[in-house]
């Protein structure tokens, strides 16, 4: 896994799981799916994630 930020602005957690351009995206509901060219997942973002976890979830996870 190459990187996990967490954008408070938006309350969405970014998962990027490649550097390869992102050329598509599918929404999921909460969760959006990035895809590269040749359909390799690239970025997950999950939104609301607040909803979903507690604060110090959130701090534990950003901290590894």
């Amino acid at each position: 896994m190459k990187k996990i930020s967490y954008s408070k602005d938006v309350d969405a957690l970014l998962i990027e799981l490649s550097t390869e351009p992102v050329a598509y995206a599918e929404d999921e509901g909460q969760v959006i799916l990035h895809y590269s060219q040749d359909a390799k997942l690239v970025l997950v973002e999950i939104l609301d994630f607040r909803r979903f976890m507690s604060d110090e979830t959130v701090t534990a996870l950003l901290a590894s």
